[in-house]
């Protein structure tokens, strides 16, 4: 997102309310906390088929709010930026972050008390510590062989 996530106007819980192939787009787009994790680089081990988060972040990914620069046209500049939908949601699953909304509900569990839906507060992501505000280095200098180096550990 290049704005803040729009989030008023919105049933109360509706993520715990309707099936989530039932969001609308402002639902749907709500969901997402800003953490930012989702835009950085992955590693994933070939054999286990294992994902590590690394600190190499997607060229288009603002370090401070964690967001999008570009999202409504990001993939003119990204084109392998994956869209998550209901449809693709259970593909993507295994990369997603622990702490992302959208696996949280898709698995019936609870959002996190600092999610922006439960806290009414965009910032309250970053004052938990569970955003990688700050905490990111930009794809284009750092080396794909040198990934590794950058690797965290979930959850943040």
């Amino acid at each position: 997102m290049s704005a803040d996530i729009p989030r008023t106007g919105l049933a109360p819980r509706f993520w715990a309310n309707k099936p989530m192939d039932k969001l609308n787009k402002q639902e749907w787009e709500a969901l997402c906390d800003g953490c930012g994790k989702c835009c950085l680089n992955k590693l994933e081990d070939e054999d286990t088929g294992e994902v590590a988060m690394t600190r190499v972040a997607c060229r288009l990914l603002d370090n401070e709010s964690c967001l999008c620069a570009n999202y409504a046209i990001r993939h003119q500049f990204v084109p392998e930026c994956i869209v998550l939908t209901p449809k693709t949601l259970a593909e993507n699953m295994y990369w997603l972050p622990q702490t992302c909304a959208y696996r949280l509900v898709a698995e019936g569990r609870e959002l996190f008390d600092w999610h922006p839906l439960i806290s009414g507060d965009p910032q309250s992501v970053h004052r938990a510590g569970v955003s990688v505000q700050g905490m990111t280095v930009p794809e284009f200098e750092i080396d794909e062989d040198d990934w590794e180096d950058y690797i965290i550990e979930e959850p943040l």
